[in-house]
């Protein structure tokens, strides 16, 4: 149990979900993507969360940032080893540079909110922009990135399958950011959850559940592949049933494993179809 949190509160887990998600990606356009692509955003993600997490602590627990660097010295040793495999893979793999610093603007505006000049405060009030911003951002990483090293696909496909990841995403991070509604009322941070009544984010989770299974059946379609279909609607259960238990009060585990992990699990539903078909 101890190794399990570690990995969870170390983002290992989420980013080996998001190389899940670039696998994903590589199946459903039907591009070959090479393993150093994989080591980048398996890297990335590493830093950018162990980053996160540190700029978080420091805004927020009232500490000096040697004592914040003491607190969380692990992860100070892991954004670093992490740091060093993303120079690695990216050295392996420069053509992907461009889109990279696309990638990192992104994740540093997201991360704006929580720099320590009150400036950047005011990008607390931002609301709407913070999930959605995330939503895209992992959107941007997981199916963009791969179809410019490998675009091979058509436009329309990628089209398709980058609105269907940023709905996709945009779900989880309503979940997420239902659960922090609270906390973040008290620290001032505004997000789709602290700006809305529940009853309206419900309606909108549910719009935008319709729109996820709509776009992925005619992605689907466009290539005729009926498993996918079953994978992509196995997918969707499974998210509403995390949802639905998500409504009522959950542990650290369940965010961190099992909604983080629905990203794994939509990967590998569409990995079973792609070994599976159905005669």
């Amino acid at each position: 149990m101890r190794l399990l949190y570690f990995i969870l509160s170390h983002s290992i887990f989420i980013a080996i979900c998001a190389v899940a998600l670039c696998f994903q990606t590589a199946l459903l356009l039907h591009i070959n993507l090479p393993v150093y692509l994989f080591a980048f955003i398996f890297f990335s993600t590493l830093c950018s969360y162990n980053f996160y997490w540190l700029l978080s602590g420091y805004a927020f627990a009232g500490q000096s940032l040697t004592q914040v660097l003491k607190q969380y010295y692990t992860n100070v040793i892991v954004l670093v080893l992490a740091a060093a495999g993303l120079l690695f893979s990216l050295a392996k793999i420069p053509k992907l540079l461009p889109v990279i610093i696309v990638g990192l603007i992104l994740t540093l505006l997201y991360a704006t909110p929580l720099l320590p000049f009150k400036i950047f405060h005011l990008a607390r009030k931002a609301g709407l922009v913070k999930t959605f911003l995330l939503a895209f951002t992992w959107t941007f990483v997981t199916v963009y990135i791969p179809y410019y090293f490998a675009p091979a696909a058509p436009l329309s496909t990628l089209l398709m399958l980058f609105i269907n990841r940023f709905l996709f995403m945009l779900m989880l991070c309503i979940i997420f950011d239902a659960r922090d509604t609270n906390i973040d009322k008290i620290r001032g941070l505004h997000s789709l959850t602290t700006i809305l009544k529940p009853t309206t984010v419900k309606y909108i989770m549910i719009a935008i559940f319709a729109a996820y299974i709509i776009n992925g059946i005619v992605l689907r379609v466009y290539y005729n592949e009926s498993e996918q279909i079953i994978a992509l609607l196995l997918t969707g259960l499974i998210t509403a049933i995390v949802y639905f238990f998500s409504q009522k009060k959950q542990g650290y585990f369940f965010y961190y494993f099992l909604v983080d992990g629905l990203m794994l699990f939509s990967a590998l539903a569409t990995y079973v179809a792609s070994i599976a078909p159905i005669h």
